[in-house]
């Protein structure tokens, strides 16, 4: 799982792709669209979506009666692993944090 962790991140670090997952939250979408929401070219939105396809946030389908046409939707799995991942972060810093806060409230009341 980190490894595969360790692709989403990485794969969200780039704003473009980041901007791709957030059209794609909004619906499916082809990748001429996406290309064109973003200001760029169908190769370079394509190298984009093979890097978001190979973490697996991104699927492809066929459409039904058009062989070259694709659509492209965002597929949940990773995004839980993200979300557990950030809860395990979260948790740990609030309990940091409310240990740091008991700390100098005690120390306060010391004075």
């Amino acid at each position: 799982m980190v490894s595969d962790l360790d692709g989403v991140i990485g794969a969200l670090g780039d704003p473009v792709r980041r901007r791709v997952v957030e059209l794609l939250g909004q619906g499916p979408r082809r990748a001429g669209e996406l290309a064109a929401a973003v200001g760029m070219s169908g190769p370079a939105m394509s190298r984009h979506l093979r890097v978001l396809r190979a973490t697996g946030m991104v699927g492809v389908e066929l459409v039904e009666g058009d062989a070259r046409v694709r659509l492209y939707r965002l597929n949940a799995e990773p995004f839980v692993a993200l979300r557990a991942w950030l809860d395990q972060v979260e948790a740990f810093w609030t309990e940091q944090l409310g240990a740091f806060k008991r700390h100098a409230e005690s120390k306060g009341e010391a004075r």
